[in-house]
């Protein structure tokens, strides 16, 4: 295993990891920064650090960046995992100060300031970034998993797509009433923006793309039902604005169950107490709990298992190690609570580049880290979205434009807007979605037949 030449691009057919001297102590140049993750939090520190005085090792477990607002249009069909990724080494490979190891963290030890890996490296640090992300959260049911995916993946995404588009498929050659109404209902868990947007899209995909391609079941009957424990959706939103999402979500033929949480769940049903719905398709949306930074760290963390940080975004005790985007719990002056929003991730990620850039110079920190909200945006299928800018807001169509601007605008490179942008025009004029692939073995078990 050869060692990364500090200072600059690592040798050819190096390993990009550091070798201590046995004693925990390493040869130097410059600061070494370690950053964890390539979502949001973690490119938008690396980009940050770039040609800057310091080497930044990227430690991920996909090679790629991924667009997470838009995954649920990958599980819709209306675009492919490619229009939202992009690999990690595209991004960052022209910065010769960067380089990237495909790998998943195993621990990291603080004292001797060294990440280690399930590959067996062990990567020395001057300075750590965790932005490990956020993943699913059951809430102490994770028997639902395999009942209920997510969308936090690619893979979680095209496994959504697979069932989707099995159970129509299935529901055109079964005879059985009963069995057929059950794989044309939908159920989505959670009344958050992903599970808004994924409602929105299931009831367009069945009442538009699909209603001319089957012979012996109507895609347009398709029944999509959203559940939330809460009494209205988008609770991160103004009331209005809420109920201008509901109002759009039933235009387009979403059932609404509000105040009414999910107490069980199998292949076949989901109960709701003394109801009980009949599915074979549920998509969970329902919450998030941070990824195990605070169990690498060795810290306590919240009940959403995020690690509390200062308000420098560094970890109490430790400022060599910052934590930032889901995974890190965080208040600013004003008492105002973080939010796990994109934007707020990469604002984190600029922030920590900063300071670490200003001590690299040999200067102080600066002022401590405050998120400015610019606003949220949710979408509720093609002519509708709600734009919350503080001062003032705006939903219908017009938002629908604002929305489908702000996503093209944010994704990573040229390729991908203009692909995005060229399925959505096409989507909007012939109501099409042309990524209605079923991959994998179509022998394989189906939806409702765990």
């Amino acid at each position: 295993m050869t060692a990364m030449t500090r200072g600059g691009p690592p040798a050819k057919d190096s390993v990009e990891v550091d070798m201590n001297d046995g004693t925990g102590q390493r040869e130097q140049e410059r600061p070494r920064v370690v950053i964890l993750g390539a979502g949001f939090a973690g490119l938008s520190a690396a980009l940050a650090l770039a040609r800057e005085p310091v080497d930044v090792v990227i430690v991920d477990r996909q090679n790629y960046h991924l667009f997470q607002p838009l995954l649920y249009q990958v599980a819709t069909a209306a675009l492919s995992p490619a229009d939202i990724a992009a690999p990690i080494r595209g991004i960052v490979g022209r910065f010769e100060n960067c380089s990237v190891l495909l790998d998943t963290i195993d621990e990291i030890d603080r004292e001797a300031r060294e990440v280690r890996t399930a590959g067996g490296r062990r990567v020395g640090y001057d300075h750590l970034i965790v932005a490990t992300g956020a993943t699913h959260n059951y809430f102490g049911n994770d028997h639902w998993r395999e009942v209920a995916p997510g969308l936090k993946r690619i893979e979680d995404a095209t496994e959504l797509r697979r069932r989707i588009l099995m159970a129509f498929e299935l529901a055109e050659m079964e005879e059985d009433p009963d069995v057929r109404d059950a794989l044309m209902t939908f159920v989505v868990v959670g009344g958050g923006p992903t599970g808004v947007e994924m409602a929105g899209a299931l009831a367009e995909l069945a009442r538009y793309t699909l209603a001319r391609d089957f012979r012996h079941i109507r895609p347009e009957g398709t029944r999509v039902v959203l559940v939330d424990a809460n009494d209205r959706l988008l609770r991160m939103f103004p009331e209005r604005l809420s109920e201008n999402a509901a109002q759009a979500l039933t235009k387009i033929g979403v059932e609404l169950v509000m105040n009414r949480r999910v107490d069980g769940m199998d292949h076949h049903c989901v109960s709701l107490g003394d109801r009980r719905i009949n599915t074979r398709t549920v998509i969970w949306s329902a919450g998030v709990t941070a990824s195990d930074a605070g169990k690498w760290l060795g810290v306590e963390t919240d009940r959403a298992g995020r690690v509390p940080v200062d308000p420098f975004l560094r970890l109490e005790g430790d400022p060599r190690v910052h934590v930032i985007g889901d995974v890190a719990s965080h208040t600013s002056p004003s008492g105002k609570v973080t939010p796990g929003l994109a934007p707020a991730a990469k604002q984190m990620g600029r922030y920590v580049a900063r300071a670490i850039r200003r001590q690299a110079r040999g200067k102080p920190v600066g002022a401590a880290f405050r998120y400015r909200d610019f606003g949220q945006l949710a979408t509720i299928g093609r002519h509708s979205a709600i734009c919350d800018f503080g001062r003032f807001t705006v939903s219908g169509y017009p938002g629908w434009w604002l929305w489908g601007g702000a996503h093209i605008y944010f994704l990573i490179g040229f390729r991908n807007r203009l692909a995005v942008a060229a399925n959505w025009f096409w989507s909007y004029l012939t109501f099409g979605r042309g990524i209605r692939l079923i991959t994998g073995d179509i022998g394989a078990k189906g939806p409702g037949q765990g």
